[in-house]
């Protein structure tokens, strides 16, 4: 996105967002009828997404 803040910021809203739906309806269809936390779900797929923000902001230097 560059380095315009007009662009990160409405960007990172949008995907967060999109990253808690996703968590919250797979949470829910998983193992229906039984719910897991839509938390637990946004944490699983936002951590392999973190986790490769930083290596790639590492190999960066």
């Amino acid at each position: 996105m560059g380095a315009s803040h007009r662009l990160i910021i409405p960007t990172a809203m949008l995907l967060g967002a999109v990253l808690v739906c996703l968590g919250d309806l797979i949470g829910r269809t998983a193992i229906a009828p039984a719910q897991l936390p839509a938390g637990l779900l946004t944490a699983l797929l936002g951590a392999p997404y973190f986790v490769h923000l930083l290596f790639r902001s590492r190999s960066g230097r």
